[in-house]
């Protein structure tokens, strides 16, 4: 039996920042009442003409400069012809024989945690269609997207299975929103892919190619990708031939459709727009760009775990938002230098924990403590100032909030009590309370000292330092020093013995 793999190509289409759209002065985003953003240039009314968009060019320039693309000083738009209702135009202005952008590669994390490069064919700019909103009776186009511009992102076939496609995704979205070109909102459209899909023989003979349009989530593609692959297997397994077809995707019956037959360039009668003129870009123009561009994620991510010590899962997690990194980063040059490296995974577990559950919480864009602050608050977790739950009663007073943590701490009288005399008698005073406890973890249930440290926790009102109450209580169950409370402890359990044998003999009783 013949044995294939798979092979597969990805055009990603992200839609770009700007504030008005890629021809025309209409706002990208705002009122969202359909058809309320659109003008006869986006609309197609005769005698429009288009006007280009200089952010977008530069836009353009600094995802080619994160992807190595070479950047070409002269490139043209060109009209894709094609009807379809939410395309006004019939043609859509986009990039063909001469795009922006071509060659590069981006760097990405393997499910199996190596690094891999995926080739860039072209990167080019084209403007959007609009959309079709669809009732139980009918469908109607909404044209607020058309002219919204897009950066499309080619790739090589270069997959070799589905999720390594979706690694590679989750890496280019994680940089287009690093760099500040794209929201990334696949929920919203603002990143979307085609999969072209194609099976390998054993000979190396690359088989019919299929494309499977407008996957919107990480789980979509890979499980269309499967599917289709699948698919292709059954049809060349019965000796049938794979046709060259578009398929939508459905999540919910998990199976795709034949759209229609898959088009070719020829279908699409490119000609040159010639209502705009060449694109072209200097030297000094790309300079500029490039000067402001940030250390990209995966870079970055390979920087905090050589430099501190970070496990490879969470400095991606850090590295997913710019602004959370950068807040990382901050937040250890604020730390004291001595104690920096101690500190380092606490910090970690507070912004990837308490901090991103508060910005949730608020729902709110921005972080809301400073780093000089929460470093603070770090600082007296670790000197045993103050408990670990206690901290985040702090942390929820703080954010929002001018006062620091020593004021809080003072306010909330939540300050740690490390004394060894007062928790000494504290211990004793719950080991005597607790005789049967004590006899179990002498006789081997040791997981009982979690049982007394919790009730220390209890008597003292959050205030008894852990790990001073916990050195303490091993010493006196080890009998290192009390007898007089092993005495008291003894007594205790003798009189609750009396007592229970008492009971026993009155239920005996006639």
């Amino acid at each position: 039996m013949m044995e294939y793999s798979p092979v597969i190509g990805l055009e990603i289409h992200a839609q770009l920042l700007t504030r008005s759209k890629l021809f025309c002065a209409c706002a990208t985003t705002g009122d969202d009442a359909p058809n309320s953003r659109t003008c006869p240039e986006c609309l197609g009314h005769p005698g429009a003409l288009p006007v280009l968009n200089a952010e977008a060019v530069r836009m353009a320039i600094r995802a080619g400069t994160a992807l190595g693309c070479t950047l070409h000083p002269d490139s043209r738009f060109a009209r894709k012809h094609y009807f379809y209702p939410d395309l006004p135009k019939g043609y859509q202005i986009t990039q063909y024989d001469r795009p922006i952008g071509t060659g590069g590669a981006l760097r990405f994390r393997m499910p199996d945690g190596n690094i891999a490069h995926a080739a860039i064919q072209r990167i080019h700019l084209e403007e959007d269609a609009g959309k079709l909103i669809h009732t139980e009776t009918d469908a109607r186009a909404d044209d607020n997207r058309c002219g919204t511009p897009l950066l499309e992102i080619v790739t090589y076939p270069v997959f070799i299975s589905p999720e390594a496609a979706v690694a590679f995704l989750q890496e280019l979205r994680r940089m287009l929103m690093y760099i500040g070109i794209c929201d990334g909102s696949m929920e919203h459209a603002s990143l979307r892919c085609d999969a072209n899909v194609s099976l390998r023989d054993t000979a190396n003979a690359p088989g019919q190619r299929t494309e499977i349009k407008n996957l919107n989530s990480f789980r979509h593609i890979e499980h269309a990708l499967h599917w289709e692959i699948d698919r292709q297997r059954t049809v060349l397994a019965s000796g049938g031939t794979v046709e060259a077809v578009t398929l939508l995707w459905d999540e919910n019956a998990n199976a795709g459709s034949i759209m229609r037959g898959k088009e070719s360039a020829a279908d699409y009668h490119y000609v040159d727009d010639l209502d705009l003129p060449e694109l072209v870009i200097t030297t000094e123009e790309i300079e500029s760009v490039v000067a402001t561009l940030p250390e990209l994620p995966l870079a970055r991510a390979e920087r905090l775990v050589q430099e501190h010590g970070l496990s490879h899962y969470d400095a991606d997690v850090l590295t997913a938002d710019r602004m959370m990194v950068d807040f990382f980063e901050e937040l250890l040059r604020c730390l004291p230098a001595d104690r920096r490296a101690a500190l380092t995974k606490s910090a970690v577990h507070w912004i990837n924990g308490e901090l991103l559950a508060a910005m949730k919480n608020q729902a709110c864009g921005t972080i809301p403590v400073d780093a000089a602050r929460l470093a603070h608050l770090l600082e007296r977790i670790d000197d045993g100032s103050i408990s670990h739950s206690a901290a985040k009663l702090v942390f929820e007073n703080m954010c929002g909030s001018s006062q620091d943590a020593d004021a809080l701490i003072a306010e909330l009288g939540l300050l740690q009590v490390s004394d060894e005399t007062t928790l000494r008698a504290l211990a004793e005073d719950i080991l005597e309370a607790h005789p049967a406890e004590v006899h179990a973890f002498q006789n081997g249930k040791q997981g009982l000292l979690g049982f007394f440290i919790q009730r220390m926790m209890e008597q003292s009102q959050g205030k008894a330092d852990p790990r001073r109450s916990s050195a303490i209580l091993r010493d006196l169950l080890a009998g290192a020093g009390d007898q007089e409370m092993k005495e008291a402890t003894a007594r205790r359990s003798e009189q609750e013995g009396s007592e229970r044998s008492a009971r026993a003999g009155e239920g005996d009783s006639p």
